[in-house]
């Protein structure tokens, strides 16, 4: 038996930890414990995952929280980055308003 088996993260190209072979996160797990859900309601909310899988993934979550903390945070870091820049981009200000302009010439 691997460490693959006991716990089921796997790290995409993007560094994001996903639950086995599916497209949930870590963070999407750990959430919703936190949240207080069940490792069932976890899978009743999120069918592609396996209750076994869920439970391991809180198990070492639990067990080893620094590097889910640093994990999360670097994460969290990394979003407000991106929405730093996207509304750099995009600028948000006034949005509704030229949305309901462009309405009217319609």
């Amino acid at each position: 038996m691997s460490l693959a088996d006991l716990v089921p993260l796997t790290k995409d190209a993007d560094g994001v930890m996903r639950v086995g072979s599916s497209r949930v996160t870590l963070d999407t797990v750990v959430a919703a414990f936190r949240e207080g859900m069940t490792p069932e309601g976890i899978v009743e909310q999120y069918p592609s995952l396996r209750l076994a899988a869920v439970y391991s993934v809180i198990g070492y979550a639990l067990s080893h929280p620094e590097e889910v903390e640093t994990y999360l945070r670097d994460r969290q870091r990394l979003a407000e980055a991106v929405r730093r820049e996207n509304e750099a981009r995009f600028d948000p200000a006034g949005v509704r308003a030229r949305l309901l302009a462009r309405r009217r010439q319609e």
